[in-house]
């Protein structure tokens, strides 16, 4: 893996938490920064797929497939802990 240097211009409240966070996890404050650049990568990414396949959803699709998503008919817990839910209106009627 190919480590490029990079001049990081931090407020200084900020690079002394960061400092205090790292040394209480016991790393190297270098390698904290990555770990925090990653997870904030990670954490868009994820969002940004969401929002992709929210685009493609075909709701009344996804409803018409899925029994008593719409409103009509009991709804199970499915862990079984809890008796059925008595049935709620339907929103098609």
């Amino acid at each position: 893996m190919r480590k490029s240097n990079f001049a990081l211009r931090l407020q200084p409240s900020l690079l002394d938490e960061a400092r205090k966070v790292a040394e209480s996890e016991g790393v190297a404050l270098n390698q904290f920064i990555n770990v925090a650049v990653a997870e904030k990568l990670s954490a868009l990414r994820t969002a940004h797929y969401f929002e992709e396949r929210a685009a493609r959803a075909d709701i009344p699709k996804a409803l018409d497939i899925m029994p008593g998503a719409d409103g009509c008919g009991p709804q199970r817990d499915r862990s079984h802990r809890n008796p059925p839910q008595p049935a709620r209106r339907c929103r098609r009627a």
